[in-house]
Formats: structure tokens, C-alpha cells, sequence
């Protein structure tokens, strides 16, 4: 596993110690490598009303995108045996580029998986196919 792949993985494990899952009790820490080198970090963080919960993986693209990172290269997803990405977080990982998925749990090696394996037909919300994603800056012009 290249290196950068392992500063993913231990950096998503790391977040994985602040997840606030006091209902699963299913705590779950992410990182997200965008292509200039920067890791965001992310964790999950789950509400009495259910459907609030956010994802550790979409909180660490939501970070990075945050910070101005559009093209991101890879995600580790920390957590228990047999952890696996939700497809809404797929789909934002689509959104973003993101082409390796790091899986990490305690007792095993990391796992690296590619996001086309997991998300075969990604919804693009265009007719015919794929259109090109994740400007580097979004235009908040009239605002």
C-alpha cells in the first residue's frame, strides 16, 4: 500500500476516536486525500432523530470541500469489521473523483477498493452519461 494511503488510513482511524454514535454505537472515522497531498478528517455524528445523522466520509469531503478542495483522490473509511461506505456517501465520493476506497478495521489490513467496484453506475443527473465534475472553484456571483 503506498504511503499516502497509509497516512489515510491512520488518519481516518484517528477520527474514528471522536465519532459521536451514542445510539449504533457504531463508531465510524474517515479521511479524505485530495490531490494536492491535504487529509481531511471526519467522523460520524448521529442524532436522536435518526435522519440527521452524518456520515463520517461525507463529513470529511464535506470538510475538504470546506476548505476549497474540489478533486479529491481517495477516502479510508475506519470502523468495524465488514465496514463499507453507504451509498449515499458513494455518491458524493463520485461527485468529488475520489477513485480508491481504503477500508480499515481493527485486526485486518486495509483494503483498497476501487469506488467503481462499489458504485458501478453512478447517478450523474444528466441524460446519456457523465458530465464533468467538481469544478475547482464554484461562482458565487449575484450573491
Amino acid at each position: 500500500m503506498a504511503d499516502a494511503y497509509r497516512r489515510l488510513a491512520r488518519a481516518a482511524a484517528a477520527a474514528r476516536r471522536n465519532a459521536y454514535a451514542p445510539y449504533s454505537r457504531f463508531a465510524v472515522g474517515a479521511a479524505v486525500l485530495a490531490a494536492d497531498g491535504s487529509i481531511y478528517a471526519g467522523c460520524n455524528v448521529e442524532n436522536a432523530s435518526y435522519g440527521l445523522t452524518a456520515c463520517a466520509e461525507r463529513v470529511a469531503i464535506q470538510s475538504a470541500v470546506a476548505t476549497g478542495r474540489r478533486r479529491l483522490v481517495a477516502v479510508a473509511v475506519a470502523g468495524p469489521a465488514g465496514i463499507s461506505p453507504c451509498g449515499a456517501c458513494r455518491q458524493v465520493m463520485d461527485e468529488f473523483g475520489v477513485g480508491a476506497v481504503i477500508l480499515v478495521s481493527p485486526g485486518a489490513p486495509p483494503a483498497v477498493v476501487a469506488l467503481r467496484d462499489l458504485l458501478p453506475r453512478p447517478f450523474t443527473g444528466q441524460p446519456g452519461g457523465r458530465v464533468a465534475r467538481a469544478p475547482a472553484r464554484a461562482s458565487h456571483a449575484g450573491l
